[in-house]
């Protein structure tokens, strides 16, 4: 098979090192060794995020805590916050949970606001939900501009927040964002192969979850927690997997995080430059642009032409996604990437323009 570097949204590169470093034996997930791996990776985890919030782990992809913090957290509505192909999905999961969702549309390329939800938290909302780093479009929202309007508005309403591509790429500052539900995964700016789902969730949700019925199985935060509190699983976990994760989360700590964000927002810049003198600019307006994926307007480039020139190549990038799909092509800059690497791929990209005229 032809071997790419992946400059993609996700599943993102992993590094060899890191693929190394699943070769471990194997232990079984009630061992006393698992038990310390566990238990190690949760406490890196919350040193790494800045947080004391419960972290909690299952193996599946990051979709699965974002119904299980729905079905654990509201009981019957809630107000949906989208501005982009991911906000929808939120909202589709809580609606296939059987929840009402009164739903708050930003246009796509534009960053939610505190403004656009002034009088929407009504008292009877119980969550409010939204991602802070859409992958559709590139737009980064600032989750505690959204958070300090919905507490403002009803203080009583749940924070969730899809963070999948935002987490560990920028700072989410999460002690003072004060959430209640923190959903990411492995395959995005942790570097990992996909297969596990992570949440961080505060008490408040978790003592709403004590009063609602129906939290399902492998979505039951409170059982989860409870095996969690032993240092395991509450099903059999990719072991495997975990020694990846306990690998980056050292790596991580050993560049520093705020080291690691500028690292993300000095690649986005690249890109943002490259974008502007090469092509047709950045599709997300300035001032809230992720650090993690550049959506870039595509005007009259033969995208798929560019690109399967770019796989024989070597290299991979990421289609446009949803409703803006035809007008934009994204580039994942986040995890193991580094601003060489980075520069490597616009270099190629320029032969590859430059052949083109």
């Amino acid at each position: 098979m032809l071997s790419r570097k992946l400059f993609t949204v996700g599943p993102v590169n992993v590094e060899q090192e890191v693929l190394q470093s699943m070769t471990k034996p194997m232990i079984t997930h009630r061992s006393k060794e698992y038990k310390a791996l566990h238990q190690g990776i949760i406490e890196k985890m919350k040193k790494a995020l800045d947080t004391d919030m419960d972290i909690l782990m299952v193996s599946g992809s990051a979709s699965v805590f974002l119904e299980g913090m729905i079905r654990n957290g509201v009981r019957s509505k809630t107000l949906g916050l989208t501005n982009g192909s991911f906000g929808n999905r939120s909202i589709e999961i809580a609606e296939l949970n059987g929840k009402t969702v009164e739903k708050v549309q930003v246009e796509w390329g534009k960053a939610i606001r505190a403004d656009h939800i002034k009088g929407k938290v009504k008292d009877d909302i119980e969550a409010v939900h939204w991602v802070s780093n859409e992958s559709s479009t590139g737009v980064f929202s600032d989750s505690n501009e959204i958070a300090a309007e919905v507490r403002s508005q009803n203080p009583d309403a749940l924070l969730f927040v899809d963070a999948v591509t935002s987490a560990f790429a920028m700072d989410l500052k999460l002690r003072e964002l004060n959430a209640d539900a923190v959903v990411f995964g492995s395959q995005k700016a942790l570097a990992l192969p996909p297969g596990l789902a992570m949440i961080a969730v505060s008490n408040r949700l978790l003592e709403k979850a004590k009063t609602i019925q129906g939290r399902g199985f492998y979505t039951d935060l409170l059982k989860i927690k409870k095996q969690n509190d032993e240092n395991y699983a509450l099903t059999t976990p990719p072991v495997s997997l975990m020694y990846a994760l306990d690998l980056q989360l050292d790596r991580a700590l050993s560049e520093g995080m705020q080291a690691r964000y500028r690292r993300h927002k000095e690649m986005a810049d690249m890109v943002e430059g490259w974008a502007g003198e090469k092509l047709h600019g950045i599709f997300p307006e300035k001032g809230f642009r992720s650090n993690a994926i550049s959506v870039m307007n595509r005007g009259d480039l033969d995208f798929d032409k560019f690109h399967s020139a770019l796989k024989s190549k070597g290299y991979e990038i990421s289609n446009g996604y949803g409703d803006v799909k035809e007008r934009t092509f994204r580039i994942g800059h986040m995890g193991d990437t580094m601003p060489s690497g980075l520069k490597q791929l616009l270099s190629v990209m320029n032969e590859i323009l430059e052949e083109k005229e």
